[in-house]
């Protein structure tokens, strides 16, 4: 996916949050975002499951609820990011920095978390 398409979804899903008109919640799910900048993203509540975010920037992001069943997270930058009751089952965590994640009430079922800075 590239940076135009990403950042259109982006602002889709802001305008969506917000009830305004144009919104579309983002489906972000099986995408390629690998290495992927998103940090201070605001992807509330979005659908990435699936998806690879392996090495992205990911600090600071809003992912508070999101979807990240079965997403591939390794060696992602979560550093700070709000994951506070967020699918986050069956996600490689592999490698990831969750230094100052907030991961309050995160699903981590069945999340392979080795070798996972905290």
């Amino acid at each position: 996916m590239d940076k135009e398409e990403l950042n259109k979804i982006l602002e889709k899903h802001k305008l969506w949050l917000a009830g305004k008109e144009g919104g579309e919640s983002a489906d972000l799910s099986g995408a390629d975002l690998s290495g992927a900048y998103l940090s201070r993203a605001y992807l509330r509540v979005a659908n990435l499951s699936g998806a690879d975010l392996s090495g992205a920037d990911l600090r600071y992001a809003y992912l508070m609820g999101a979807n990240l069943s079965d997403t591939n997270l390794s060696g992602a930058n979560l550093n700070g990011a709000y994951l506070i009751n967020a699918n986050l089952s069956g996600a490689n965590l592999r490698g990831a920095n969750l230094s100052d994640a907030n991961l309050d009430g995160a699903d981590l079922e069945g999340a392979r978390l080795n070798y996972t800075k905290f």
